[in-house]
């Protein structure tokens, strides 16, 4: 009999597992929040659709079961949710949606948490499932932590006394090589891992900053610096976000990741002080000037770091030029009596954009850590 499995959370990163786990054998059924049911997804399924959006997109006929039903059948249940609110609000809404998860599962299953928590979340994750079930983890039931990242690191997988499940590294198609270990631990190497991440990215932007003359800006280009955009300083703020607030005081820890959170938001305020520099060096008036943030965000990823950050850029924006828009398509740009000033904030976006761009039609400016204007 194949093993049940239930993913809370029709996220990119709650799909992809769903479509790993199905063609490797699993019974899936995914809840989208927006619906009262549950989505059976087959392996024809996986194969056919490669994402959320072209799921959505087709339509196609789907097996449903009320979630209720799909989560007390379930042996595993993956907790995935998209998470939208911003600041204190975060862990309000992940609370709500995690009792929401969870109260329905049986004796004897076992709850895997996907996203970043910092030290310490997963003992308050414990404690909520214990209080909604009535079950104690590690006896009646099993928790695992295993926080999902787009970065190729080895992947961490958190559980009670650091015990491995077969069953789980087999429905997820990993090494067989692959241990689990303690949640405490997990939690740590977590943390290095993103802590590393941003540290790199942090002195990249703050050694940047000194970069006035155009002979250094030219020879930093040909470094991997200038591939590094907006799009990929945003990769996990909720992971650091939730990392600072595991402490209080000033460790060095907190120096670490105050710096890294700091860095991203210098980073904001260069890029808009760029933008305004274009337009003095050009003489353009900002009402006679047009702001495109190209900005190609996945709707349905898990976290809403990305989205916050792009909300943010145009609204400071706005202080400056009135007319500010984020748009996903370089194919969405109409011309007017404006010039128009276009900002790639990803690889893809900047490829984009370069494909369609004519000479003196608009200026393109590349958000990143030397802000690159072309003219």
């Amino acid at each position: 009999m194949n093993t049940k499995v239930v993913i809370f959370g029709l996220s990119t990163e709650g799909y992809d597992l769903a479509c790993k786990i199905a063609l490797n054998g699993g019974d899936v059924q995914i809840i989208d929040e927006s619906t009262p049911s549950a989505i059976t997804i087959k392996p024809d399924i996986a194969k056919t659709y490669p994402n959320v959006q072209a799921l959505k997109d087709d339509e196609p006929l789907l097996s449903m079961i009320p979630i209720d039903i799909a989560v007390s059948k379930a042996q595993f249940l993956f907790f995935a949710p998209k998470i939208r609110k911003t600041g204190h609000d975060i862990k309000t809404e992940l609370n709500s949606k995690f009792k929401t998860a969870t109260s329905n599962i049986k004796k004897g299953s076992s709850v895997v948490y996907c996203l970043g928590t910092g030290f310490g979340g997963n003992s308050e994750n414990i404690s909520l499932l214990e209080h909604v079930t009535g079950y104690k983890s590690g006896k009646t039931i099993s928790y695992f932590y295993y926080p999902l990242t787009k970065q190729p690191n080895k992947p961490i997988i958190g559980s009670h006394d650091g015990k491995t499940d077969e069953k789980l590294i087999s429905l997820l198609a990993l090494e067989k090589k692959t241990k689990c270990v303690a949640i405490t631990t997990s939690e740590h190497l977590h943390a290095i891992n993103i802590l590393k991440r941003f540290s790199n990215i942090t002195c990249i932007l703050e050694i940047c900053k000194f970069t006035k003359d155009e002979k250094t800006k030219s020879e930093l280009v040909s470094n991997e610096i200038s591939e590094i955009y907006l799009d990929d300083m945003i990769d996990n703020l909720f992971d650091l976000r939730s990392l600072g607030n595991s402490f209080e005081g000033g460790t060095s820890l907190t120096y670490l990741i105050n710096g890294s959170l700091k860095g991203v938001d210098g980073y904001i305020k260069k890029l808009i002080d760029e933008i305004r520099l274009v337009l003095k060096k050009n003489e353009l008036k900002a009402s006679r000037t047009k702001i495109l943030l190209l900005w190609s965000l996945d709707t349905y990823e898990m976290k809403g770091e990305k989205h916050e950050k792009l909300q943010e850029l145009e609204s400071k924006l706005k202080d400056y030029i009135g007319d500010v828009e984020s748009i996903q398509d370089p194919l969405n740009i109409f011309q007017n009596d404006k010039k128009v000033i276009i900002v790639a904030c990803s690889q893809s976006d900047y490829d984009s954009i370069s494909k369609n761009k004519n000479d003196d039609e608009f200026i393109v400016i590349k958000a990143n850590p030397l802000c690159e204007v072309y003219t």
